[in-house]
């Protein structure tokens, strides 16, 4: 299907004076905050919002953002799942309230410590666990013990793939190379060595590739997401993950699952749901009701490797911390998103209002005549510029087209509906109202329509 810029940048301008009209405050806000803040945000990726400024929160509960204008929005990008949980959950609310009057971090173990850690066995199957701040920290770290554990200087990832800011997951693959061989992705700012020195890169999916690499003997984990999320949602295929495990044990590997996006299969996530095998396990983001806290979780074969490997006089020197990391604050957070929203009887309802939203936007896809597809992702769901969804991330990241994107999150946006800026993405909560995938379906079909009418597509 052919894109016509010319008449998409002329609705993308219509719809910008559309929010540029109802955003008087936050168009103050922004430009107060170029005084003092890099490009008027607290992040480079806050840029990434489709509207000519980013709308200003002031308040947020359960899937509702009301921005300085008082604008509301229907939240579906969830923070990219770290507010998976919902905005301001109340039993997280009350628990970090209680714990914040008893102290924040003592750098001293606690018994919400314990609880989330037991919890977490429970879900994901892996006996020990060590907490962090972010899923970036946790990826980070359990790459060095790898390293530590093996003795081999490589990680595996897959194309395009999304493991935070960890520096070994920002490259692809070197079309010129073989085995795996990678070259630094687009994008990759001031990286710190070559990642052709540190990383190996396949495709999902590949497992003859997958096995090249493997086969030279220097990688010491495969560090994957059980489905490709930030790419856009990019399936396994039947009978892949059984196969990469084998692959891992057969060529001494560790394997890696980062299910910091795939806990939207469930409460155990893909590991739960596929019945994965891995010896380590990293999440973050959602587990903590939108506070600061992630995990890795290991066997105790590992755990014996790493133990037996380090000096306790060396340990807080030995690139694995940070004071405020493992702090009762993050501990009591996930103890109580665990323990009381994203409960395995929360799924269901979250799982059930993304089909419907998948259902939603195929129907009008089908009545439009246009040719994208949607993927699924248990309580996720995605559309792509293809007539069929992606195999590889490869193939994903050729299907991206950011004007496109754009026009249709501001659309959304000017709508009352917030999808996450880097991609087509929806996420549920047990929070999220029982209309929400209709509000999408209804705006996704004027959008569509008008990108008909306007002469963008052909």
């Amino acid at each position: 299907m052919r894109i016509n810029t010319e008449k998409l940048t002329a609705l993308h301008a219509v719809e910008a004076e559309r929010f540029v009209a109802a955003h008087p405050a936050s168009i103050a806000l922004a430009r107060r905050a170029g005084a003092s803040l890099v490009r008027g945000v607290p992040m480079p990726w806050m840029q990434r919002w489709a509207s000519p400024v980013p709308p200003f929160a002031a308040t947020a509960r359960g899937a509702e953002v009301i921005d300085a204008d008082n604008v509301r929005y229907l939240d579906l990008a969830l923070g990219d799942t770290a507010a998976m949980a919902g905005h301001a959950p109340e039993p997280v609310v009350r628990a970090v309230a209680e714990q914040l009057a008893h102290g924040a971090t003592t750098m001293l173990p606690s018994t919400a410590a314990i609880d989330a850690a037991e919890e977490l066995t429970r879900r994901f199957g892996l006996p020990l666990w060590q907490l962090v701040l972010t899923a970036t920290d946790a990826n980070r770290f359990i790459l060095r013990l790898a390293r530590l554990a093996t003795g081999r200087p490589k990680i595996l990832v897959h194309n395009w793939c999304y493991h935070g800011t960890v520096d070994e997951a920002f490259a692809t693959i070197d079309p010129a190379g073989t085995n795996g061989a990678a070259v630094t992705r687009i994008g990759n700012l001031g990286p710190q060595v070559d990642p052709a020195h540190t990383t190996r890169v396949v495709e999902i999916n590949d497992l003859a590739v997958t096995e090249a690499a493997l086969a030279t003997g220097d990688v010491a984990a495969i560090l994957i997401e059980p489905a490709l999320t930030n790419i856009g949602i990019v399936l396994p295929e039947a009978g892949y993950h059984a196969a990469l495990r084998a692959l891992a044990t057969r060529y001494g590997a560790l394997l890696i699952i980062d299910e910091t996006h795939t806990i939207s299969l469930g409460p155990g996530g893909a590991t739960a749901a596929w019945g994965l095998q891995p010896d380590a396990l990293v999440i973050g983001k959602a587990i903590a009701g939108g506070v600061p806290g992630a995990t890795y979780g290991m066997t105790r074969e590992l755990a014996e490797k790493i133990s037996q490997a380090i000096e306790l006089d060396e340990i807080d020197t030995g690139g694995i911390g940070g004071t405020v990391s493992g702090s009762v604050l993050s501990a009591v957070a996930i103890r109580a998103t665990l323990g009381e929203v994203l409960t395995p009887a929360a799924f269901p309802a979250m799982i059930a209002a993304a089909t419907r939203w998948a259902d939603g936007v195929e129907e009008v896809l089908a009545r439009q005549s246009v040719g994208w597809s949607v993927t699924r992702l248990g309580a996720r769901a995605e559309y792509h510029f293809t007539p069929e969804a992606p195999r590889t991330g490869g193939a994903a990241a050729a299907a991206v087209d950011h004007d496109l994107e754009r026009y249709l999150h501001l659309h959304a946006l000017n709508r009352g509906i917030i999808l996450t800026p880097f991609h087509n993405m929806a996420l549920f909560s047990p929070s999220t109202p029982g209309d929400a995938a209709d509000r999408h379906t209804a705006a996704f079909d004027e959008a569509v329509a008008s990108l008909r009418t306007g002469g963008v597509l052909s």
